[in-house]
């Protein structure tokens, strides 16, 4: 196929068949459901600096100040903003999508909230009562809240729009009519999440969060601490969050006890004065890998943050290049976003790979110095965290080839994105002017 020939098949074909993907009613209520989470999760990024910042004078400094409970009152509002996000994007989800098929909102993202919830396993305390464990109302539930908001509101819609509902008179209030239009779809829906939950916790699954974590455990468990295993590991956090699943959670989930163990095997042979035996540690992955977050994002901060031209990128490179620094990218996963974002799945997952193979051969061949088992935070900045992972200097240099490769990698792809948001703004301040003129 010749040059030509492939740009027309690009041209007419491809970016015609994805831009009526993204347009779709379903992932135009993904983004903008999802998009309600990010000033939370900004918030929360922002707490969680102040309780794990990463020098240890800082964090001796508020021990002795405010007491050993101190980290944990202070991520107190980062509890409340970045452990919601399954339940502000199910409801998000679904308000949008149901105002797309101009049926009431309100209700519909009530019974998917309540749906989702359903799904949830609850934990028992020591006196007996139930409770919702927060960890699923975060990430871990997120990729539920995803499936739930949007099927659950198409089943609702389609119940509506065949009259299976309550019909009020007319002299009735909106807002009462509208509850009881809610409860014949509402009550069908719980029954059969009900039963739906009853079925799966009859199999090894046990819950329904405990599927995808079922289906890929196998998987990756057959995955060691090898240079293929590690590239199949990356692909798959990836291609996770690029559907909204956190990647790392699930992943790790099944190789941290591969990875720690590395981990360990390291620095018992450092303290004895011996080689370093592994390359492939949960150090590689969160201090050379995951630079600046899942995605290795670092990079596309800064150029959100200095190099943008639109002003909505703007706005928000200010918002992103903080937490992105101490490897928070959550606002940039949902802010930008990367999240069902076909423009971004490519640099998002080639960064990380590449940083994958750099890392590996740079100290399998002895030119950088491997990971000798110390635990450096997750949030330490790069150079400083590739410093103190290796004891060298040769891991803080690495991490800055490693940043300047990413940024590469993202920069035509964010060019282009930030091209066509640059004429939506002049398109839409040239409709203004015109109305206004019209006006007059």
């Amino acid at each position: 196929m010749s040059e030509n020939n492939k740009s027309s098949f690009v041209n007419d074909r491809l970016i015609p068949l994805f831009g009526k993907i993204a347009g779709s009613r379903h992932l135009i209520a993904l983004r903008d459901g999802m998009t309600l989470a990010v000033p939370m999760i900004i918030i929360g990024s922002v707490f969680m600096i102040i309780a794990q910042f990463p020098i240890a004078g800082y964090q001796s400094f508020m021990l002795q100040t405010f007491g050993k409970n101190w980290a944990t009152i202070v991520q107190y509002p980062t509890n409340a903003s970045f452990h919601v996000m399954g339940l502000i994007a199910v409801i998000g989800i679904a308000y949008n999508l149901a105002k797309s098929y101009k049926v009431d909102p309100i209700s519909a993202s009530i019974v998917s909230m309540s749906a989702w919830l359903l799904t949830i396993p609850l934990n028992t305390d020591k006196a007996g009562a139930l409770w919702v464990p927060l960890t699923q109302l975060d990430s871990a539930g997120l990729f539920t809240a995803l499936i739930v908001g949007l099927f659950v509101t198409d089943f609702y819609v389609f119940m509506v729009h065949r009259n299976w509902t309550i019909k009020m008179p007319d002299s009735v209030p909106p807002a009462v009519s509208n509850s009881f239009s809610a409860l014949v779809p509402g009550f069908i829906i719980l029954v059969l999440v009900w039963i739906l939950r009853l079925l799966v916790e009859a199999t090894p699954m046990q819950s329904i969060p405990n599927v995808i974590s079922f289906v890929l455990a196998k998987p990756l468990g057959l995955l060691s601490n090898t240079l293929p295993g590690a590239l199949v590991a990356e692909f798959v956090i990836c291609l996770l969050w690029i559907f909204g699943i956190h990647g790392a959670n699930v992943v790790s989930g099944v190789m941290s006890a591969v990875w720690y163990a590395a981990m360990s095997q390291n620095a018992a042979a450092h303290a004895a004065g011996k080689a370093l035996p592994n390359v492939v540690t949960q150090q590689f992955f969160d201090n050379f890998i995951h630079m600046g977050g899942s995605g290795a994002t670092l990079g596309l901060a800064f150029m959100i943050a200095f190099f943008a031209k639109s002003a909505e990128f703007k706005t928000l490179g200010k918002l992103v290049i903080g937490p992105a620094i101490f490897n928070i990218n959550e606002p940039i996963v949902f802010g930008l976003p990367i999240v069902m974002n076909y423009r971004m799945a490519i640099p998002f997952i080639a960064a990380p790979l590449a940083n994958v193979v750099t890392t590996y051969f740079a100290m399998s061949t002895g030119l950088v110095a491997k990971t000798m088992g110390v635990m450096v935070p997750w949030t330490t900045p790069p150079i400083i965290s590739g410093y103190l992972a290796t004891g060298h200097i040769s891991g803080a240099v690495l991490q800055v080839v490693n940043i300047v490769i990413d940024g590469a990698i993202y920069y035509f792809f964010f060019k282009a994105l930030d091209r066509d948001k640059v004429k939506e703004e002049k398109s839409f301040e040239a409709k203004e002017a015109a109305g206004q003129t019209a006006e007059i």
